[in-house]
């Protein structure tokens, strides 16, 4: 087995980036050192660790300009986007420190007389983060500001296609002056990350990634007593109701469908439209993602870059072209993008309609820049269709009628239910998911229950 990971980069096909992955030794020492660093990190005051994460914020953003052409060479997405996941790291970091001291305060349980009684948050030890590398820092900053916060240490294990927005995270961290042990990195292939999660030092385990890996981090750690957080696939719908500000919903399905090449967890990846206004918004839809120019990501002017590989844009394709054989339609020419070629990571958008659920690209996760659009004739047989799927990650709905979105959410089977807005995560509302999209929380108040633990304190204090 190799003992050398390599980052290929989609830009171009070279090898970006090399690190040795870590022996079992050097796993060892360091799962060692974080649970050593996180007996005397839990003592540490609150306002302490707060001053801490924001230096951390602090020296991450300072690094946009270093970090948007890094991350486009490691995953693909346009430089000029890179941006904005460093406003989201910077914005959900910060929430989680601001409510800290509110959502780690002990629970108060009422008086009684001659005792003490309270609940206390205690850390759970050691939190190992394995993240993906769509949004690499998106999704570690949602378990490792918090869990460090809380009281815990960390272990960042990052995908091989992004290794360093993990040294980046450990180089802002040091920056900040944190203790040694309280976050430290490791680069580690599958069979490693498996027994890592099996070893007696490690608490808890933060994934994120596909329904498969999901399967393979809970499997691993079964044999113990110990929590995963698992944010896995999806497959979000959205309804476009009759009422809909119709300019509105179609400049946001489109960005909603085709941001980051549409490889995003919570990417728009279906739509269904009432009938009343179906062709207006399909020929909206179409003439919008024709502005999409796809091409060399660290072009200015690129909106549009490769996927992450060749056998992830191949998959797309396939799923497309089975599709299109079983009855379904294709509005837009490739042709439009002269960078979209077979067998490269470079894929151009799409849209199909005359689709149904007996097709893959309606029902099973693509996560690619293809969209499936249908047409409905109510509310209820859009729920059907909407609740019709393995995955409950988001769902949203379009419409200016906000007590029908209420109601209609109300029958949505989905973990965050969105009107007239798509593929954010807002950090005061819990993110989660149902079904196949896995199970857990971060972010919010509600995040930090699951990187804590209720510790009783009942004291008695007269004799």
């Amino acid at each position: 087995m190799t003992k050398i990971q390599k980052t290929i980069s989609p830009v171009d096909g070279s090898v970006y980036v090399e690190r040795p992955y870590a022996s079992e030794q050097e796993i060892a020492a360091v799962l060692t050192r974080a649970a050593d660093a996180q007996t005397k990190w839990k003592l540490v005051p609150l306002g302490e660790r707060s001053a801490l994460c924001a230096r951390f914020v602090d020296a991450f953003v300072a690094k946009t300009d270093e970090i948007a052409p890094e991350l486009s060479w490691q995953m693909g997405r346009p430089v000029s986007m890179v941006p904005s996941e460093v406003r989201g790291t910077d914005e959900r970091a910060r929430y989680m420190i601001e409510i800290a001291a509110t959502a780690l305060a002990d629970v108060q349980v009422g008086s009684k007389p001659g005792f003490t009684r309270f609940i206390r948050r205690e850390p759970l030890g050691v939190v190992l983060t394995i993240a993906a590398w769509n949004y690499p820092y998106l999704i570690a900053v949602n378990s490792v500001v918090p869990a460090i916060m809380a009281g815990n240490t960390v272990v960042l294990k990052h995908s091989s296609q992004t290794p360093l927005c993990a040294e980046r995270f450990a180089e802002c961290f040091h920056e900040a002056g944190l203790p040694d042990g309280v976050f430290q990195i490791l680069h580690m292939n599958h069979a490693s990350t498996e027994r890592a999660i099996q070893d007696a030092h490690v608490n808890f385990v933060a994934f994120t990634g596909s329904v498969g890996g999901g399967h393979s981090i809970q499997q691993a750690a079964s044999s113990r007593f110990i929590s995963t957080g698992l944010e896995l696939g999806g497959k979000d719908p959205a309804y476009v109701r009759a009422d809909v500000d119709l300019e509105h919903a179609v400049t946001n399905t489109v960005d909603g469908a085709f941001f980051n090449s549409g490889q995003s967890c919570c990417a728009i990846e279906r739509i269904y439209i009432h009938e009343r206004v179906y062709d207006a918004f399909v020929e909206g839809f179409v003439e919008q993602t024709k502005q999409y120019r796809l091409g060399n990501p660290l072009d200015p002017e690129t909106t549009l870059g490769p996927m992450v590989r060749p056998a992830a844009a191949d998959f797309v394709r396939a799923q497309t072209e089975e599709a299109i054989r079983a009855g379904a339609r294709s509005l837009i020419d490739p042709n439009l993008f002269p960078a979209n070629k077979p067998g490269s990571p470079y894929l151009a958008p799409q849209v199909l309609v005359d689709v149904d659920h007996s097709m893959d690209v309606m029902k099973e996760e693509t996560f690619g820049p293809v969209i499936g659009i249908m047409k409905v004739k109510s509310d209820d047989e859009a729920i059907e269709l909407m609740n019709d799927s393995p995955y409950g990650l988001t769902a949203s709905i379009w419409t200016r009628d906000e007590q029908a979105a209420i109601a209609i959410g109300d029958r949505v089977d989905t973990g965050t239910w969105f009107m007239n807005r798509c593929d954010y995560l807002d950090p005061a509302l819990a993110w989660t998911g149902i079904k196949d999209s896995g199970r857990g929380c971060t972010l919010s108040a509600l995040g930090y229950e699951h990187l804590t633990r209720p510790k009783s304190y009942h004291l008695r204090t007269e004799t």
